[in-house]
């Protein structure tokens, strides 16, 4: 009967959908659900964002607030308030998976969310974890708390996984035209699922269980960890012997089969790329398994910012400077070119390790005005405006992120020193070091 219920309300858009965690996976779902028409229900911890989209407003720099304004028009309602989760038929849990200080899976923000969740459930509701994970968490960790609350999963509670997949900034794809992958803790629950995405994402892909959706997301984004690390360590080869990687990629992207492009970079950023293999490696221990190849890797990549540290103490170096007083300005601070999202930016380690050698350290970053509140990182700095002034009185200017807004013909005529880590400057330039 519950499921009947659901299912009805679901496939005709009467059921309330509520979202918790309005950050970059959350907002744009919360939007999607409210354009096609369904009555949805946001839930953020933070009260300043909940105020922001009352406002109609953005905290989000490519999401406009046009699209806000419209959802809250038609029924969109942002709140702190969790005990609004008995409103609602739907929960669709976007919350933050990131690592302790052991870099190991931290999960707090999906149970205490969940734990604050449950004295608010009802009979006939489902619930969709959309966060990265390890395989298991759904059946191990959230089934259990369900159930202990006198449900029974798969007859008056549903429960899927089903993992974002968001792009930030990616113009080329939108929230519904990403194929979204869904795995539930029984089929009643898979069919729940694909009813709670088929009306708002164009392609929905059932897996036979949670684990199997959650292992899916892990291989994306381990796949794409393990080949920067290939590039990386190409990068440090071709540096010592020469050659510009950059070339090379571009020249071996000419194959029309066999070969896909990855590009070297300063480090791993990102909510997913930095953070997800060690979900795995954390779990496949439990297994008696030692994930070396993937292990290998990241330690490939965590190692990128001191590399890139090294490069400019050996540009400064030949010009006769240490890094101690120097001043240098780092071109782009969020974690990849376009967005303003900062999460794991390596910018921001190299930031931290270059200051701790002793230098003077800005930012210019256009789409990062002032330097957000960060877990981990604290500056207490404003993105600097670019003028020819202002690039000639720096020691070093380090391309962290390559924004296209910035002026990079300008930048080279008048920066005293360029350290490039990304590969813009094409060719041999008089005061452009590659990194």
């Amino acid at each position: 009967m519950h499921k009947d219920t659901l299912l009805k309300k679901l496939n005709d858009k009467t059921a309330v959908i509520g979202i918790v965690g309005l950050g970059y996976v959350g907002l744009p779902l919360s939007l999607r659900y409210a354009e096609v028409g369904y009555k949805v229900v946001g839930f953020d911890i933070d009260q300043s964002k909940v105020d922001v989209l009352k406002q109609g407003q953005t905290y989000i720099e490519h999401i406009g607030s046009e699209g806000i304004a419209r959802a809250i028009a038609s029924g969109f309602e942002p709140t702190s308030d969790l005990s609004r989760a008995r409103d609602v038929d739907a929960l669709i849990l976007c919350v933050p998976t990131p690592l302790n200080k052991y870099r190991e899976p931290d999960l707090s923000f999906v149970l205490n969310t969940v734990d604050a969740l449950v004295p608010h459930l009802r009979a006939g509701q489902v619930m969709s974890l959309e966060s990265t994970t390890y395989p298991g968490t759904t059946e191990e960790e959230l089934r259990p708390r369900i159930e202990k609350a006198g449900f029974t999963v798969g007859e008056d509670a549903f429960l899927v996984f089903s993992p974002e997949r968001e792009d930030p900034g990616n113009a080329k794809f939108s929230t519904h035209t990403i194929p979204k992958v869904c795995g539930g803790s029984t089929p009643s629950c898979l069919e729940i699922g694909l009813a709670l995405y088929g009306q708002v994402i164009n392609t929905v892909v059932p897996v036979s269980s949670t684990q199997a959706a959650e292992l899916t997301k892990l291989l994306e984004n381990i796949h794409r960890a393990v080949n920067i690390g290939l590039v990386n360590e190409m990068k440090i080869i071709a540096d010592r012997m020469g050659i510009d990687i950059h070339e090379v990629i571009r020249a071996a992207a000419t194959k029309p089969f066999g070969f896909v492009p990855y590009y070297p970079g300063p480090g791993l950023g990102g909510h997913c790329i930095p953070i997800d293999p060690f979900y795995l490696t954390w779990k496949a221990r439990e297994y008696g398994l030692h994930t070396r190849f993937i292990e290998l890797a990241g330690e490939i990549n965590s190692t990128m910012p001191e590399w890139v540290v090294e490069k400019i103490a050996d540009a400064l170096n030949e010009r006769e400077k240490p890094i101690r007083g120097s001043k240098i300005l780092v071109l782009g601070i969020a974690y990849k070119k376009n967005v303003d999202d900062m999460r794991e930016s390596p910018s921001v380690e190299l930031m931290t390790l270059l200051q701790a050698k002793g230098a003077e350290i800005a930012y210019s970053d256009p789409h990062v005005p002032t330097f957000p509140k960060m877990r981990r990182y604290a500056f207490d700095l404003e993105s600097v405006e670019l003028t020819p002034e202002t690039l000639a009185r720096y020691d070093l200017v380090l391309l962290a992120t390559d924004h296209d807004k910035f002026d990079y013909d300008a930048i080279e005529r008048s920066a005293n020193l360029i350290v490039d880590t990304r590969g813009r400057y094409l060719g041999v330039r008089r005061n452009v070091v590659k990194a």
